[in-house]
């Protein structure tokens, strides 16, 4: 059984969840959590990033209620908290990543 780390903040503004997906990383991990559309570990969400980096990017969707931190057998991994931002900010998070899909696509095809 899953179990939370911490208290999951409330999603924000539209202006704190665009800051807090404007990053590329943390774009790109928002992007992967939402195509997988299950908890996926922290290691497996970020590449050529150092794990305390991660950690900060990880901290900013969390503060931003985008995502949450949850523990699963000792593991930690993140969840997109896509219900809550969609109930609180309606097709945000689909727009977002589906122009994100498209731009990994064409990036992929160069």
């Amino acid at each position: 059984m899953p179990e939370r780390t911490a208290e999951v903040p409330r999603v924000g503004t539209v202006q704190q969840v665009l800051g807090a997906i404007h990053d590329p990383i943390r774009l790109e991990v928002v992007r992967r959590l939402y195509n997988a559309g299950v908890p996926i570990q922290c290691g497996a969400l970020y590449e050529g990033i150092n794990k305390s980096t991660a950690t900060h990017h990880f901290k900013i969707l969390r503060e931003a209620g985008v995502t949450e931190r949850l523990v699963i057998d000792g593991l930690t991994y993140q969840r997109l908290r896509l219900s809550d931002v969609d109930e609180a900010l309606p097709g945000l998070l689909s727009s977002v990543v589906d122009g994100a899909n498209r731009d990994a696509l064409e990036h992929q095809k160069a």
